[in-house]
């Protein structure tokens, strides 16, 4: 088994039943996730050995937040406990032509609290495979920050694979680092990275658009300014409305840009963690040796299955997506 560590806030989502507003229920269902938790989980429901580093809530709902990861199998022996309280976020669900609306509330939660030098990556690293990192989690704090300069300078020495996923957050990034240096440092330490225009942009101070031609653009002036990134996958999206996307995926290894074919979703039921799917995708072709073409089918097939599944993480197993990365979208039912 493949050994995966990710390294991130657990959060739990409140949300209300069905498609109704915040104004129409009086009652919330609660899921937990979190980017990285995401990864975590698809990760181990894929047959990988996974362990998820956090500090949560010493409390009933940090609990909680902990047997749902291990009922999914990943490991949490290196979760902490604190007195702070469990970051949670509130989402509206979107239909049609109605947005969904997410309103966070984890300004002073545990995970911020988190010592950086509390933290024995030496240990968690042996024997592991992969770590996986998103810009998410140093926009936070500065402890934060620092602990994961500290996880990345140790796993480089010991020579995990880093894939790296600089989501910039806009609604972050208050305690006084630029984003843009911050990420710029993390990033040179990372061998894989997802993401495209957004994130090219936002590293590079470049002007690039969606197109497949600016993609290899991007990805050239990204490997020249990161000469450690290896590889570059990258998901687009568009969208008729709330309920209806059609999603596609790149990637470019240096030499060659590779594309797989668009999957439609024409009846969303959940859109929270699609990118995490995507990303724990990528990791499990490349931990098994998938052609870039493989890679890619079997990544977006992983999102596109999200959608259909409700909650943070995805819940599908490999024959599921894989039969949709061999182009089985009929979705008939199995006896």
């Amino acid at each position: 088994m493949k050994k995966v560590v990710t390294f991130g806030e657990i959060l739990a989502r409140l949300t209300p039943p069905g498609f109704k507003k915040m104004a129409q229920t009086n009652q919330l269902e609660i899921y937990y996730g979190g980017t990285e938790t995401n990864v975590s989980v698809s990760l181990s429901i894929l047959g990988c050995q996974t362990m998820h580093v956090s500090r949560v809530s010493d409390d009933f709902l940090g609990n909680a937040a902990l047997s749902n990861l291990k009922s999914n199998g990943v490991d949490t022996s290196y979760v902490q406990k604190g007195e702070e309280p469990l970051g949670l976020y509130f989402v509206e669900p979107g239909a049609v032509v109605r947005s969904g609306v997410i309103s966070y509330n984890r300004n002073h939660s545990a995970f911020r609290a988190l010592e950086p030098n509390s933290i024995p990556w030496a240990a968690i690293f042996k024997n592991a495979d992969w770590f996986h990192w998103t810009g998410i989690t140093p926009a936070h704090s500065e402890n934060n920050f620092l602990a994961l300069k500290e996880a990345l300078m140790i796993a480089k020495e010991m020579k995990v694979t880093v894939s790296c996923d600089p989501a910039y957050r806009t609604g972050l990034w208050k305690y006084g680092r630029k984003a843009e240096d911050a990420l710029k440092g993390l990033v040179a330490l990372s061998d894989v990275f997802i993401g495209g225009a957004e994130q090219f942009n936002e590293l590079l101070g470049t002007d690039l658009s969606l197109s497949d031609e600016d993609f290899k653009k991007g990805s050239i002036a990204l490997k020249a300014e990161f000469p450690k990134i290896k590889t570059i996958y990258d998901k687009t999206r568009t969208g008729k409305n709330a309920s209806w996307h059609q999603i596609e995926a790149r990637m470019w290894n240096g030499k060659n840009l590779f594309s797989c074919e668009p999957i439609e979703i024409t009846h969303i039921v959940d859109r929270i963690g699609t990118g995490d799917a995507f990303a724990a995708g990528v990791i499990f072709g490349e931990l098994n040796n998938y052609s870039e073409k493989e890679t890619l089918a079997f990544a977006n097939a992983a999102c596109a299955i999200k959608h259909t599944i409700e909650g943070d993480a995805n819940l599908a197993d490999f024959n599921e997506i894989n039969q949709i990365a061999r182009g089985n979208t009929s979705g008939r039912l199995i006896r």
